[in-house]
């Protein structure tokens, strides 16, 4: 339950913060050309608060925070008297129409950028891009475990989401990467990992996983917390101690302890553990015993327990000065917007699936888990949101901000406006596009929580 408040709360501040921002840059740009407002709501439905100012302008938070609108007098709407047709926005000039309706995205994408720009002075913390554990295809490769990722193929990458993104770009295009490595001796080193060769139709957010790739962060350490009384552990091995080997095959992660147990039962009689207790390494003689898993199947035991879901402390930061900050800001809006046209572009071609559409239930997730990262990472959850839509509303589907700017670009090369016949049937596929689209972006959320 605290978790879906959570959601709900986060998601309302995130959509309520955006939506503002894109409302207000119609209607400044609105007064600025001198056309009266009628209503800026943010939110849609009825209102739950209003107030009006001397402009005659109503500012109103409606019910329903999914979005907002600025509702400006226009004749086409509403009967203008004949003092009032020069503020009517039908009546204002063909760029100031372009003017007011591109002033919506665009204030997201500046909002974008500032809020980028306050992510990257207080710093947003991450983990690096350094292996753990490595096998199959990257094995191959050449990669190993401690290997730092630098750059894919000319993409320089800083953390490892950065490092997973590329990878995954890489992947639906079908392309092996060259990718550059710092190793353990700090030796930089650049290796051909053939992504090309995954199976078709592989899940699109597991490619690290699929090319054998495990993040450093990933690994919990194999840190006992408890000991089963009357197990073959019990008396031998204490809370605290670190496994470091079983039978002689090392340790990395404590998911790794219960199949080395197996094959060490499957062998049969005793082998040896090995353990830091107190700063020493000390090797210890062990027995598993037989027991039963809760589906009926054997299983060897030994009777430890570890914790798990921890995640350890981050160990990577991208942090600059209010000035350095601006350029750092711009150059991640500018590779944010790449990554997401690109994505928009590989499906359409259907290059990447069409999972990738997700909607308010994912919004709220990724909203909530963002804020409890901490500031960094919500103000950094805020700047791809808004730049998210930006994009989509410059997309020119009638009904959306893209829409009325291709009407109003035809307007200039014709020389006159279209036919309300024409608006009226753009509206209509407009409507019937966005309908589909917001149908697929539930169907995937609602899917995303059925096999959650």
């Amino acid at each position: 339950m605290a978790e879906f408040l959570g959601s709900v709360w986060w998601m309302i501040v995130s959509l309520g913060v955006l939506v503002t921002f894109h409302e207000f840059g119609h209607y400044w740009v609105a007064r600025r050309c001198g056309v009266k407002v009628l209503r800026f709501s943010v939110g849609f439905g009825k209102p739950l608060w209003s107030r009006r100012n001397r402009n005659g302008t109503e500012f109103a938070i409606a019910a329903i925070p999914l979005g907002g609108y600025v509702k400006m007098l226009d004749e086409r709407e509403v009967e203008v008297p004949a003092g009032e047709r020069a503020v009517a926005f039908n009546n204002k000039t063909v760029w100031q129409r372009i003017a007011i309706v591109a002033a919506g995205p665009i204030a997201n994408l500046l909002l974008c950028i500032a809020l980028l720009w306050a992510m990257f002075i207080i710093g947003r913390q991450d983990y690096s891009a350094t292996l753990g554990r490595v096998t199959g295809m990257a094995a191959q490769a050449g990669f190993v475990a401690g290997d730092q990722l630098l750059a894919v193929e000319d993409r320089p990458v800083g953390t490892w989401a950065e490092a997973s993104m590329a990878l995954t770009t890489a992947a639906m295009d079908r392309s092996d990467v060259h990718v550059r490595v710092r190793d353990v001796l700090d030796n930089e080193r650049t290796r051909l990992l053939p992504l090309s060769q995954l199976p078709a139709g592989f899940d699109e957010r597991q490619v690290p996983v699929l090319a054998g790739l495990a993040w450093q962060f990933w690994l919990q350490p194999a840190r006992v917390t408890e000991v089963t009384p009357g197990s073959a552990a019990d008396k031998l091995i204490q809370p605290d101690d670190l496994i470091l080997a079983v039978d002689g095959q090392r340790v990395d992660d404590a998911g790794e302890v219960l199949p080395l147990i197996q094959q060490l039962g499957q062998r049969g009689g005793p082998g040896m553990i090995e353990v830091e207790r107190a700063g020493e390494r000390l090797a210890l003689e062990i027995t598993p015993q037989p027991g039963q898993a809760p589906d009926g199947k054997p299983i060897w035991r030994i009777g430890l327990g570890f914790a798990t879901g921890q995640m350890p402390a981050y160990d990577a930061r991208q942090q600059y000065g209010p000035l350095a900050a601006l350029p750092a800001a711009v150059r991640e809006t500018g590779k944010l917007a790449t990554d997401s046209l690109g994505m928009m572009r590989r499906m359409l071609t259907g290059a990447a699936s069409l999972k990738n559409v997700s909607g308010p239930i994912t919004i709220a997730r990724v909203a909530n888990v963002s804020a409890q990262r901490g500031l960094d990472w919500f103000l950094y959850f805020l700047a791809l949101l808004s730049l998210s839509l930006c994009i989509i509303n410059l997309l020119p589907i009638p009904i959306l901000d893209g829409g009325h700017l291709l009407y109003y670009l035809i307007e200039l090369v014709k020389g006159s406006p279209l036919s309300e016949r024409a608006m009226a049937a753009g509206q209509s596929i407009g409507l019937a596009l966005l309908a589909g689209l917001m149908g697929l972006a539930f169907y995937n959320d609602i899917l995303s929580l059925v096999l959650r």
